[in-house]
């Protein structure tokens, strides 16, 4: 590596150190700030429980939250190396020498691809092992929260719901699972039968939930069978002490609303979906294939946003380096607001389609020839 690679990428490096800090430390500070009455509704724990609450609170959401800015870290930290260049007319001394500055950009762009790997990493392989951690509200206590479990379909179609799951027992309260069967050729469902439960503990060993019920002479939960209703035989009645699901305590809290989702690893989506298409569920078949495509174009965005800046930041005269960066970082936020819109649009019915797969390529494809234009102009 040149002298010259190696000074660029250090800029690049300590800029992006700095960005990292500043734009994680500012979103933790912001919810905090916001929700620091919510930390606070548990204080007769003690202030030595509740800060460690509040420290592995954003201890794992911190991965979500380089996920989230991971892009624009990237940015910052281009626009802070490059500014240090131009204030002290180090990229004129450059190009007097002979450098053309789109050399002087490629370690940054090397960088940036290096960096992108732990993007990749922190979204396919930290966040999702976290995920059922990482969708507590800000009010629980880690290990007793609890959740209301409204129509979670298992691979069988059926849909349970739960007046509550405790996460410390692992265990779904007031049950209620409606068996249901798809219509030949069709995408509608029919009810089958209704079993109902005091409550359900998952056997992992067995893949299925044992119901329960409470004892009050010894104050325990012990085995007891449900009650499942059969809608096709007369209303026929019948007890069954089990129901056998691949839904286990650990999904129910991700599962549980559709924005966590995006939790889920690549593997995770792509099993979610191929379920989907066995049972015929449009609606969240669309959402997980807009996530699996997201999951392929949020990384090039960033690297599109990045390319778009460079060009605009690479200018000599440090007089328009202020418009240079305001130029920049439009440009960036305006790919964004678009991918931003077009994630909201992906499962949506636009003009009578279903296209997850277009909308999460849209953006791509509009910034990145325009990535190239810019480069491609630059006066080098």
């Amino acid at each position: 590596m040149k002298i010259l690679d190696r000074y660029i990428a250090k800029n690049f490096l300590i800029g992006y150190v700095i960005a990292f800090c500043v734009l994680i430390g500012l979103r933790i500070i912001i919810d905090l700030f916001i929700n620091l009455d919510e930390f606070t509704e548990h204080s007769d724990l003690g202030t030595f429980n509740v800060l460690g609450n509040i420290f592995v609170f954003y201890a794992l959401n911190f991965t979500v939250y380089f996920r989230d800015f991971a892009g624009m870290i990237t940015v910052i930290a281009a626009a802070f190396s490059f500014g240090k260049m131009i204030r002290s007319g180090e990229l004129v001394a450059v190009m007097a020498s002979g450098v053309s500055l789109k050399r002087v950009i490629a370690p940054i762009i090397l960088l940036s691809l290096f960096l992108t790997l732990f993007l990749i990493i922190d979204q396919e392989f930290l966040i999702p092992p976290l995920a059922d951690k990482l969708v507590r509200s800000h009010d629980d206590i880690p290990g007793q929260e609890s959740y209301d479990v409204q129509f979670i379909s298992d691979s069988k179609g059926a849909l349970i719901c739960a007046r509550n799951f405790d996460v410390k027992t692992s265990m779904l309260y007031k049950l209620t699972i409606i068996e249901r069967r798809q219509i030949p050729n069709s995408i509608i469902w029919e009810v089958t039968a209704r079993i109902d439960a005091q409550a359900a503990k998952y056997d992992y060993d067995k893949a299925r939930w044992e119901f329960m019920t409470y004892d009050p002479n010894s104050n325990n939960w012990n085995s007891a069978p449900g009650l499942k209703t059969k809608k096709d035989v007369e209303d026929a009645v019948e007890l069954i002490s089990y129901y056998p699901s691949d839904l286990t305590p650990k999904d129910i809290p991700v599962r549980n609303k559709t924005g966590n989702k995006t939790l889920l690893s690549s593997m995770q989506l792509a099993v979610l979906a191929q379920k989907a298409v066995e049972n015929k569920q449009i609606k969240d078949l669309a959402q997980l294939y807009s996530q699996k495509h997201f999951r392929i174009t949020d990384p090039l965005i960033n690297l599109v946003m990045l390319l778009i800046s460079l060009p605009v930041l690479v200018c000599r005269d440090p007089k328009s380096m202020k418009n240079a960066i305001m130029i920049s970082f439009s440009l960036t936020g305006l790919c964004m607001i678009v991918n931003f819109m077009c994630k909201l649009f992906a499962a949506e019915v636009v003009f009578g389609f279903v296209i997850p797969e277009l909308w999460a390529w849209l953006p791509v494809f509009i910034f990145l020839p325009i990535a190239f234009i810019e480069l491609d102009s630059m006066k080098t």
